[in-house]
């Protein structure tokens, strides 16, 4: 789940580190109001669960309460990366000195938290990562002990010379580290963390991306979900149980469980496709699921060839079969289904598919050939 940044800089500001004040509107007269209260220059910062939101027009400066109304009536309501901006950031615009990266990620490889810093802030990370990757430093942290104050000291002189501002910066660190274990986090990062004028270490931007499997243990955090800022297949995969990743190729994939999942989409790159998204219908038979499951792949305009791919064990071949039948019955197909069934009911559920002038495959390797064919013609 993502937060967005007005939210993640308020779990930062509740963990001690220094961030600057700011307030969320959702019309430009609340930004005309907040902006004289504040009473100097304010940025305006489009709040929408995407990155480069600069680069599309979605953070602006103002001079004056006049030219920040101004800017958040052309922000709010823009789209970008497919998602519209409903809230805007207002925040006093920095006297900045300095702009560093600072952010801890999991790393699965590592299976640790790693803490990473860079010199060159402000910018996205992943592109320091290609071009000048030796301006980034990593330490992985052993979570038996958290980010250890010598650590955080040994990072944070990798980006200032001086003393107290280093001293500032791993204090942030190990805060950051303590916020990062605290809500189950999965990202947290700030970009940029940026020394002042007068010398001051502060965090300027926040991202925080939590990991769905901690948001039981934690309410309060789920309670700051934000569907209306969430792609429209995710909430509803969501609301259908459904476990959904949007991908960026052609072949729309439907499967139970995410082994198999995760080898079907292998196997889609391998014969030359693209995987369109991950989609895991879970173990259990539903038909409804599937209907649900076919809305979402059909509404993808980027699918030109749908895959069913069923290994039959807890979940019933037969319940898969007649939620493609009733889905088909519902709204029409636009693009190829190839449709592989093995398993519990198997017999069954082809005689379903037949009847309704469907055809079934049994071999994996067959039916991924023919949904990446089908999706190249």
């Amino acid at each position: 789940m993502n937060l967005h940044e007005y939210q993640a800089r308020d779990i930062l500001r509740q963990r001690g580190i220094p961030v600057p004040p700011g307030e969320v509107a959702t019309t430009p007269d609340q930004v005309r109001a907040i902006a004289t209260r504040f009473g100097d220059r304010v940025v305006v910062k489009a709040q929408v669960h995407a990155g480069g939101r600069g680069k599309a027009g979605g953070v602006k400066l103002a001079a004056t309460p006049a030219e920040a109304a101004e800017h958040a009536s052309k922000i709010l309501g823009m789209t970008i990366k497919g998602l519209t901006v409903r809230h805007v950031l207002v925040t006093p615009a920095a006297d900045i000195a300095s702009e560093s990266y600072l952010g801890i990620i999991v790393d699965r490889a590592a299976q640790r938290p790693v803490v990473m810093v860079s010199a060159a802030g402000g910018i996205d990370i992943e592109e320091v990562a290609a071009r000048t990757p030796e301006r980034i430093h990593r330490l992985a942290v052993d979570p038996r002990y958290g980010l250890l104050g010598h650590q955080a000291l040994g990072l944070a002189l990798t980006l200032y010379r001086d003393i107290a501002q280093a001293r500032a910066a791993a204090d942030i660190m190990q805060r950051l580290y303590a916020a990062c274990y605290a809500i189950g986090a999965s990202l947290i990062e700030i970009n940029p963390l940026v020394t002042t004028r007068d010398g001051a270490v502060t965090a300027l931007d926040a991202k925080i991306v939590i990991d769905d499997n901690e948001l039981e243990r934690h309410p309060e955090i789920a309670a700051l979900r934000d569907s209306g800022a969430e792609a429209p297949s995710e909430v509803a995969a969501r609301a259908a149980g459904l476990t959904f990743i949007k991908l960026d190729g052609t072949v729309g994939c439907c499967v139970n469980g995410a082994g198999l999942a995760m080898a079907t989409m292998d196997l889609v790159k391998y014969y030359g496709g693209q995987p369109a998204d991950f989609l895991d219908i879970g173990g259990r038979s539903n038909p409804q699921k599937v209907v649900s499951a076919l809305k979402i792949i059909t509404a993808d305009p980027s699918v030109r060839a749908i895959l069913f791919n069923i290994f039959g064990g807890i979940t019933r071949c037969d319940d898969v079969a007649n939620g493609i039948v009733q889905a088909t019955r519902e709204f029409r197909l636009t693009v190829p289904l190839v449709i592989r069934l093995t398993g519990t009911n198997e017999e069954l559920a082809v005689k379903i598919l037949t009847q309704a002038g469907f055809s079934a495959l049994t071999d994996m390797d067959e039916a991924v050939k023919q949904s990446v064919a089908q999706a190249a013609a």
